[in-house]
């Protein structure tokens, strides 16, 4: 049976969900499922817009035979050759082995080294700048290298001014029947899976996000439409998203709120953080507060992201940083975040030294501002430490508030 939705009157979703896969690139946990995007024009000639994931070949192809209704499939433009989109080319090309492929010179090697599709096919390398016509569709593909892959292209059609914008503009999350973004409460329910997409996955390469930016904002008010890889499809309110990518690329926080991350053994250390949560609540500030030894990192990531303010509360483990939240840090470098304001509480029974490790991490590698003072404590907070505690409260109340 097809799964198909109508986009404009000649371009369709003929895209699939996926359900079952737990982890997305085997790493982040996907519990609301993932989308993938793949879109047919039936014009003089008929192009399908990128594929799918292996697992969801055949339903792309179900869907795509239903349209086509016995034409041939003349084009496939591939903007990105992630498996999650290039596994299930070799389905296409076994159903239809004459069309012929527009990608990147990069995604021609990487189709290759993947074994997507065979060598003998017809293949054109696409450029910056470079226009195809279809009929009365045509479109012009740009370059947006490290979004996040090297082989990515994003292409304009002009006719319905859309932006097929390849993992840019994507989202986790499974659609279920729901295609465009204003058939969802999109900023209560989808915005955390968005940022959390964004930052795990393309976070690392804002300077070239921004870069993909400029050439959508160049097309001024002939942008009309955005169609990702992933998630729903923008038909309205596209500058609020659009903004929301200008700021996660420039690593600006979008609230002023304390995001609280705790390492905690035995309890002592997760004690005082909920006593520190109290404290900054009692003083007006937002906190979200997260045990780093049960949350994703890929939740933390996205939080970093959010959040002005990170407040640290760890054990020290072996005389060394406890193994979640060097995870934790090493992957905020790994993704280039920086310039976020930290405090510190530090835990140990015998010689606390968290502080110690973690404060030239955060300045080096964090771009990272400390505040003072730091809360150390041995084994449990004690009761005669509670004017520490409100000491601290105060440093980060006063700093989160401006």
């Amino acid at each position: 049976m097809r799964c198909v939705r109508n986009i404009t009157e000649d371009l369709w979703w003929v895209g699939a969900d996926d359900r079952h896969t737990p982890l997305f690139e085997n790493i982040h946990p996907i519990p609301q499922g993932v989308s993938y995007n793949s879109y047919l024009l039936l014009d003089e000639k008929t192009v399908l817009f990128d594929c799918v994931d292996w697992s969801a070949a055949p339903q792309l192809v179900e869907n795509v035979e239903s349209l086509l209704g016995g034409r041939d499939l003349d084009y496939i433009v591939l903007h990105h050759l992630e498996p999650d989109h290039g596994a299930g080319l070799w389905a296409v090309l076994q159903k239809w082995p004459n069309a012929r492929i527009l990608s990147s010179l990069a995604a021609q090697r990487f189709m290759d080294q993947f074994g997507f599709a065979p060598v003998s096919g017809e293949r054109r390398a696409v450029k910056e700048g470079e226009r195809f016509s279809f009929g009365k569709h045509a479109v012009t593909f740009y370059a947006a290298p490290m979004v996040h892959w090297p082989d990515v292209m994003v292409s304009f059609e002009e006719t319905d001014g859309i932006l097929f914008s390849a993992d840019a503009f994507g989202t986790f999350g499974a659609l279920n029947g729901k295609l465009f973004s204003d058939e969802l409460d999109f900023p209560a329910v989808w915005l955390s899976e968005a940022r959390r997409y964004y930052t795990n996955i393309v976070g690392k390469y804002g300077p070239q996000v921004q870069a993909l930016l400029a050439k959508a904002a160049a097309l001024g008010d002939k942008l009309k439409m955005i169609c990702p890889l992933h998630g729903p499809v923008w038909r309205k309110d596209l500058n609020w998203f659009i903004g929301k990518y200008d700021r996660w690329s420039r690593y600006e926080p979008e609230d002023r709120e304390v995001l609280l991350v705790y390492g905690s053994m035995y309890g002592g250390t997760e004690q005082a953080a909920q006593a520190m949560a109290i404290a900054l609540t009692e003083r007006g500030v937002g906190v979200s507060m997260y045990d780093v030894s049960t949350t994703p990192v890929s939740q933390l990531i996205s939080e970093s992201f959010r959040c002005s303010h990170i407040l640290l509360a760890s054990v020290t483990y072996n005389m060394d940083f406890y193994p979640p939240v060097r995870d934790y840090l090493e992957d905020m470098k790994a993704l280039a975040l920086k310039g976020r304001t930290f405090a510190i509480m530090e835990n140990g029974t015998w010689n606390p030294c968290f502080a110690k490790l973690a404060e030239p991490f955060i300045a080096q590698e964090l771009d990272g501002t400390l505040l003072e003072p730091r809360l150390s404590m041995k084994s449990t907070l004690k009761g005669d430490q509670q004017e520490e505690l409100e000491t601290l409260a105060d440093a980060v109340a006063q700093s989160v508030k401006g």
